[in-house]
């Protein structure tokens, strides 16, 4: 038996889990019709082949008409989800992993717009500012009626062969009855600690009398909210109560509350502006409170933090649940002994937007067109890449996995590309993991890296390719509007040239990190910043986590920002510069005299090679999209008895776009290459 406290089995009622690591029930929003069908199946059984010993799925399951689906929930209303159930567990199990559904009733958090158009309901008439609904105050009958749902919902989960399921309390219809600033009743379920927790714990006992004891059940319950939500001391009573009536059969804790969001951003999905673990500490004193299996995730993104949780007794399973959606194999590479490639979560939080995406890992989500296990070709190539950025990275890794020989060409010292300046912004330092993987994985796969070679076509024709992959990237947009070369760009001020500047304007174009990151870069440095947008908000491509940090940060540092405003010309008065503007809503003019102008608009491709390349190229440089965006190989019939390689092109060097975009331009063009 391994040594490594990770590895040590955990008795969980009747239940062996094999090992410590888990991932917790999230809304990863890939249900078909409220069901988990075939891609969210398929997201789930990647992490069971990984290796996790559990894996929780449903996050805010409604149980209810009057808890409706706002960020892509699942609906256990009915008997409609048993059949699924049924499919889905018979799917985990068969690796040796366990399976459990979060069930919920969301109260105020739903939203009176969503799936039925219903008022929301809570214990007291109040209005919760994230999802922006006022609710009904609940009669006796709403009480019972909501009460039984729950008791079906579980009934229906154990029918379905689920090991067990967790009901979802803080911030939720259960939590807003804990919390004195939700529940203001005067009956018997408001008032003191025994009248707020009274709805919770009759729905507790009507769950197990109707499961029995051999079907697990567990509550996930903030250790403490503040300001005016559920107490520390009353989450300390709450969870001894429960464990002592053997009403459940672990807690699964977490710090804070989530109805608005900053709150939801900074406990429930920090990113990288927070640190690892952040509550990790305040899980542990909860457990030392209370004799039952504690489990608890936020942030644990890495290896030597969950051990150390473990080995020490601060909780007794660890959920990586983000780090499983960097890297579903991630447990089997522990015990393969390659912990050190497994692909890190840097923080992104992408995972968390309406995309529901990895930034580096483009299979995650999308397990029935793209992989992650990669398999040799039946026929090995000689494969030259151009830019050794995230795309050409990715693409080259992809390749080299499939056993072909390559080559990869990278003007810059280093590789990187812009991940490298990206990093550069105070808070977004952690983007430096995807570089470094990559590299690590290169290196691990023999790939020829040729960096300080700025290639041209003679050199890669040189080499007597089969495929040329162009990931060459682009350049700042200065172009098109008058004045532009009295500026800086974006990617001047985070490669370190020096702004002699005091009173520095930045015009952002894009909504996108480096506008603002720009700004904040250049406020850090002591300078007065302006950030001009053309949006009519700043950073409206930014994860809702993180515009929270940025808006913080903009707030603490008093940057100011302006915005509806398209920059028109840059002209000099002295040594100073005039930027004018044109109001996008009411077409005035203003004018800004600053010291110093920094533009963000993108990139324009740096695509010079890969059009030099075209015509001789098997494919004349073209990519059949109906194949790309179904993961499938590409045609390689010549258009000319003359060409010898295929050539693509990939990421920035197509149009400018994000780390995501191009890490799945590599994979889904390279997979089956």
């Amino acid at each position: 038996m391994s040594k490594d406290p990770l590895f040590q089995p955990f008795q969980l009622g009747h239940l062996t889990l094999k090992n410590r690591i888990m991932s917790t029930s999230h809304a990863i929003a890939y249900q078909d019709d409220g069901k988990p069908k075939e891609r969210y199946q398929a997201y789930h059984e990647e992490k069971a082949r990984g290796g996790l010993a559990l894996t929780m799925f449903g996050g805010s399951s409604n149980i209810d008409l009057d808890s409706a689906s706002v960020f892509g929930q699942l609906y256990v209303g009915n008997d409609d989800i048993i059949p699924w159930l049924e499919s889905f567990a018979a799917r985990i199990h068969q690796h040796g992993t366990a399976l459990m559904c979060q069930i919920t009733h969301l109260g105020r958090r739903s939203s009176d717009r969503g799936d039925w158009w219903l008022p929301t309901i809570g214990p007291s008439r109040s209005r919760e500012r994230l999802h922006r609904g006022f609710c009904k105050a609940m009669d006796l009958h709403d009480i019972r009626r909501v009460q039984q749902a729950y008791v079906n919902a579980a009934k229906r989960c154990q029918a379905g062969g689920l090991d067990g399921i967790e009901i979802m309390a803080g911030s939720h219809l259960p939590g807003q009855f804990l919390a004195q600033n939700t529940n203001q009743r005067s009956d018997q379920y408001g008032g003191d600690f025994d009248g707020r927790s009274r709805f919770l714990r009759e729905t507790m006992e009507m769950i197990r009398d109707q499961v029995g004891a051999n079907f697990l059940v567990g509550l996930r319950m903030p250790c403490e909210e503040k300001d005016g939500g559920v107490g520390w001391n009353d989450s300390v009573q709450l969870g001894q109560l429960l464990a002592d009536k053997k009403l459940v059969n672990f807690l699964n804790v977490y710090y804070g509350r989530m109805d608005a969001e900053q709150t939801l951003a900074d406990n429930h999905l920090p990113g990288m502006a927070s640190p690892s673990a952040p509550f990790l500490d305040k899980a542990g004193t909860f457990k030392a409170a209370v004799d039952i299996p504690i489990f608890h995730a936020t942030r644990v993104g890495d290896i030597a933090t969950a051990r150390h949780a473990i080995r020490e007794g601060v909780i007794d399973m660890i959920a990586m649940t983000r780090a499983h959606i960097a890297d579903p194999h991630l447990v089997n590479k522990i015990q393969q002994g390659q912990e050190d490639r497994i692909r890190p979560c840097v923080g992104a939080t992408l995972c968390s937007t309406d995309y529901r995406v990895c930034i580096h890992n483009a299979a995650t989500g999308s397990e029935q067109k793209l992989t992650h296990r990669i398999q040799p070709a039946h026929t090995l190539k000689k494969a030259v890449v151009v830019g050794g950025g995230p795309a050409g990275m990715e693409a080259a890794r992809v390749l080299a996995t499939r056993k072909h020989q390559v080559i990869l060409f990278e003007a810059q010292a280093n590789l990187g590309g812009q991940l490298q300046l990206a990093a550069q912004i105070p808070w977004r330092k952690d983007l430096i993991g995807i570089g470094d993987w990559l590299v690590g994985e290169l290196e691990a796969l023999n790939v020829d890296i040729r960096c300080n070679h700025y290639a041209e076509a003679n050199d890669i024709l040189a080499l007597n390719p089969d495929i040329v992959i162009i990931a060459t990237g682009g350049l700042p947009d200065l172009e098109d509007i008058p004045g532009l070369e009295l500026c800086l760009s974006s990617w001047d001020v985070l490669s370190g040239e020096s702004v002699n500047a005091n009173n520095v304007l930045v015009f952002d174009e894009t909504g996108r990190h480096a506008g603002s990151g720009v700004a904040d870069y250049l406020s850090q440095q002591g300078k007065q910043v302006e950030l001009v947008s053309v949006d009519g908000s700043f950073g409206r491509e930014l994860t809702e986590t993180d515009i929270i940090a940025q808006r913080r940060r903009f707030a603490q540092q008093k940057i100011n920002v302006s915005t509806d405003l398209e920059l028109v010309s840059v002209s000099t008065m002295g040594s100073q510069k005039i930027a004018r503007f044109n109001h996008v809503l009411t077409g005035e003019t203003e004018e800004r005299v600053v010291d110093a102008v920094i533009i963000e608009r993108g990139t324009t491709p740096l695509d010079d090679l890969f059009h030099e390349l075209v015509d001789n190229s098997v494919n004349k440089g073209v990519i059949n999209l109906d194949l790309l965006t179904q993961g499938q190989a590409q045609p390689v019939t010549p258009q000319d008895d003359s060409a010898t390689y295929q050539l693509y092109r990939c990421g920035d060097a197509i149009s400018s776009r994000g780390i995501h975009e191009a890490i799945r331009d590599s994979l889904r063009l390279c997979q089956k290459m």
